[in-house]
Parts: C-alpha cells; structure tokens; sequence
C-alpha cells in the first residue's frame, strides 16, 4: 500500500464549478481507456470515482457514520479551510476498515456512471440531508466540498 500522504507528484488541481470537474473527469477517463494514466496512488480510476459518488450520494441518503461530538465539533472549526482549502492526502477514518468508505472495486464505466449521476443531480439539487461531519451546508458549501473532495483524489492521476 501506498501511503498517499507522502505522494510528492501528485497533480494540485483547483475546480470552479461541476462542469470543470466533469471535463477533467472525462479527459482522465478518456486517457485511461487509451492506456495514457499514471495511476500514483492505490486505487483505479473506477474505484476512485466510485468512492467520491459514495460520498457524493450521501447527502441525499445519509451517511452510515457518526463521529463522535468532538471530532465533530474540531472539524467544525475549520469549516472554512476544508471548503476553500486543498483536503489532506492520507488521512483515515478511525474504525472504518480501510479507512473509509466506498473503496469497493469497481470498473470505469460503472465508477463514471455513477459519479457523474450524483454530480448531475448535485449540480442541480441541493443536498436533502445534513453532512455527517460538518453539519447542515448550504447547496453551495456542498459544491465546494464534493469540488475539494475531488480534487484530492483525482490528483493522483496523471495523464500522459
């Protein structure tokens, strides 16, 4: 396994909006299928895209977790710098078997399908239920969130 928080080269990408990380998403995609991506961290393309629809549904079906009031209340406090800020490379969750959720394998076409339905329906309805860490966001807070969440991840892919 790598440890991704010491991954030197990965990419630092910056989103506006869904529709940047959607042509991002489809450009590394379409390298992917050409055989032209560098994966440098441990999981595929599908996974990863898998893992951020995961996270992405649960604003609208809830998130199985729920951290205990002080981690809650830490993360809170710095709200603001994980929704403008790059989010940290390596971190994981406490008791969750490898650290976090929805890390299944899974193919690129069902990984895409998936993430860009809940982009889709992200980019134009807002979340119906409260985040599991940072509480009731507004539907921009949101967008900022699942933006900073993807870049994370997809950073660690490198088309050639």
């Amino acid at each position: 396994m790598i440890d991704t928080s010491k991954v030197a080269d990965r990419r630092i990408l910056r989103f506006k909006d869904i529709d940047e990380l959607v042509s991002e998403t489809d450009r590394l995609v379409s390298a992917d299928r050409a055989g032209r991506l560098r994966q440098l961290g441990n999981w595929t393309l599908g996974q990863t895209l898998g893992h951020l629809a995961t996270w992405g549904e649960f604003i609208y079906t809830g998130a199985p977790l729920k951290p205990p009031f002080f981690i809650r209340w830490l993360i809170r406090l710095k709200k603001r710098r994980f929704l403008t800020g790059p989010l940290p490379a390596g971190v994981k969750i406490p008791k969750v078997a490898g650290g976090t959720l929805g890390t299944e394998p899974r193919s690129l076409d069902d990984g895409l399908a998936a993430y860009r339905a809940v982009m889709l329906r992200l980019k134009a309805e807002a979340p119906t239920l409260p985040s599991a860490i940072f509480g009731k966001l507004t539907h921009e807070e949101t967008i900022a969130l699942a933006l900073r969440h993807a870049e994370l991840h997809l950073g660690f892919f490198v088309p050639r």
